[in-house]
């Protein structure tokens, strides 16, 4: 099979089973393997005054060895490609995280909270509603870009090994690519890889966002607000979702107990959010899959 046909494959098994928790229940994700893996090396390798050289040769290793062990698993043949491509993307899952705090707002403004915080790493205990349902929103309009469009994209440049590649990078950052005292200068080439292999499919997933919600002739808007985000490439998901719905994201949030302010995203919008706009963008990431589905399936028959 091609790489196109075994990606088609992989995309509705992972919508239609997304993370199966009688599986990971009883196994480790290869998620979970990968952060152990990171982990290790950060608690080997991340001291003294050759952080930044630790760091920049932990990833080549890294970055080598999952290339090598995804061909390996590619010789297994298709059926083996498209079972471990399917596990290592997130459609399903992510939607599922998202619409929980939709569901959980519904029941209380305490259970929004607490399913808010399994997705964002913010402080949540003083969120209202707003901003409880902003940073849902946020968080599936960049993990959208994270979780699926770049693995999407880079199984297409490189196949399996590609995939992984990317997922262990992006995890790597997730862990250890921070301005930390620990982490600003082992994390250092983690983040800026990371930072590099998501330029492309960020603006991807800001047109899969963008197309089929009708907004993309704002997208000279899209870009201002990307632009202004701290992250180069998390801003454009973002900042489309936030026309697809027509909210306001971004702005003040709390870190460790110290209040940010960040600027708005698309600050002509709603400035107060709840379930329905949780929904709402529920409903953009299903349409966005969809597009990135409809288009691989195009370049199969071609």
């Amino acid at each position: 099979m091609s790489t196109t046909t075994l990606l088609v494959f992989a995309m509705l098994l992972d919508a239609v089973f997304g993370e199966p928790k009688w599986l990971w229940n009883r196994l480790p994700h290869p998620a979970v393997l990968m952060g152990n893996l990171i982990k290790w090396c950060d608690t080997q390798y991340n001291h003294g005054t050759n952080a930044k050289r630790n760091g920049i040769l932990t990833l080549i290793a890294l970055v080598l060895g999952t290339a090598l062990l995804g061909y390996l698993i590619s010789l297994l043949g298709g059926i083996i490609t498209i079972i471990i491509t399917a596990i290592l993307l997130a459609q399903k899952s992510l939607v599922q995280h998202v619409q929980a705090v939709a569901n959980g707002l519904r029941m209380s403004l305490s259970e929004g909270r607490q399913q808010v915080a399994m997705i964002v790493g913010r402080d949540t205990a003083q969120m209202d509603q707003t901003a409880i349902a902003r940073g849902a929103i946020e968080s599936g309009a960049e993990n959208l870009s994270d979780g699926v469009i770049a693995p999407l994209f880079w199984f297409l440049i490189g196949g399996l090994p590609g995939l992984m590649v990317y997922k262990i990078v992006n995890t790597a950052d997730s862990m250890i690519g921070y301005k930390t005292a620990r982490h600003k200068d082992f994390g250092w080439a983690s983040a800026r890889f990371d930072d590099l292999l998501n330029l492309v499919p960020a603006r991807i997933t800001a047109a899969l966002i963008a197309v089929p919600a009708g907004v993309q002739n704002h997208w000279r808007d899209i870009v201002a607000d990307a632009n202004l985000h701290r992250s180069p490439n998390a801003g454009w998901p973002e900042a489309a979702m936030a026309r697809a719905i027509n909210v306001a994201l971004s702005g003040p949030r709390a870190y460790e107990g110290s209040m940010q302010e960040f600027p708005l995203v698309h600050k002509h919008g709603a400035l107060t959010a709840g379930p329905t706009d949780i929904d709402a963008a529920c409903a953009v990431l299903w349409k966005a899959w969809g597009c990135g589905l409809l288009l691989t399936i195009i370049l199969t028959i071609l």
